[in-house]
């Protein structure tokens, strides 16, 4: 347990000393649920705009548990295999779980903190929701299936690059592509039909528009992601896929050979 807590707060700290990891994690998303909000909603009907901005402020905290997986945990890998921590960790009698548990609950809750700083915001700027309580947990859930498949990206970044800037700028590409090309930033039914059919294979979109589903409805996501097929074939397995390819990964390279 000494190792978990010890790995949990060196994590977090860490994470809260980078700039660009505040600036990437908390106020780039924060930023875009400004721009959102009060640029590309005014032509809507004035009853539903809340109800846009409820789906931006979903997108954007989303946005935040991606960047933090793909961007955040790879870089923080990646700074221990420079500083040669990792290998010092191998030489000592720690085991490979507890350095991964206290990275990852350093990971989650740094961004729970950013997510709700994205909320917030997107409150103070006029977002509504419409979900019931049981459509709140449920949501949470896919919070966590988002923040999977993301760390599962992230893991296999941070094992395959070494150096730091590197593995943050790989991840935080793969992170603005991808949302980029799978509805996050744009509506769904704006997408050409190809992409939108990644948005609904891709985990981490296709979780997000069963938020939005939930808390908002179907109107505001363009189709219906709750499908059974897509529930647990795309959401579940391809996010619990690419987490435990990269937990493979991390603890066969970075834990055996430098």
């Amino acid at each position: 347990m000494n190792v978990i807590t010890a790995t949990f707060n060196k994590t977090l700290k860490e994470f809260l000393r980078e700039k660009s990891v505040l600036f990437w994690t908390i106020v780039w998303p924060i930023i875009w649920v400004f721009i959102d909000c009060f640029v590309f909603v005014s032509g809507a009907p004035k009853k539903v705009i809340p109800y846009i901005k409820g789906s931006i402020t979903i997108s954007m905290m989303t946005f935040a548990l991606t960047l933090t997986g793909m961007a955040n945990l790879p870089g923080n890998i990646s700074r221990d295999k420079e500083r040669g921590l990792l290998t010092k960790l191998k030489s000592m009698p720690v085991s490979p779980w507890k350095d991964f548990v206290g990275r990852i609950l350093g990971l989650v809750t740094f961004p729970c903190f950013a997510s709700i700083l994205v909320m917030l915001t997107g409150l103070a700027c006029g977002a509504r929701f419409s979900g019931t309580i049981v459509s709140v947990f449920q949501s949470i859930i896919f919070f966590l299936i988002i923040f999977f498949a993301s760390a599962g990206i992230g893991l296999i970044v941070g094992t395959s690059i070494r150096h730091v800037q590197g593995a943050v700028m790989t991840g935080v590409g793969i992170s603005v592509v991808t949302a980029s090309i799978s509805g996050l930033f744009v509506p769904y039914w704006s997408l050409p039909s190809i992409l939108q059919r990644f948005s609904q294979v891709y985990p981490v979109s296709s979780a997000n528009a069963a938020i939005i589903y939930l808390l908002l409805g179907e109107s505001y996501v363009g189709y219906n992601p709750l499908g059974i097929n897509q529930v647990t074939t795309t959401t579940i397995i391809l996010s619990f896929s690419l987490f435990v390819i990269g937990l493979v990964l991390y603890s066969k390279f970075c834990w055996r050979r430098e």
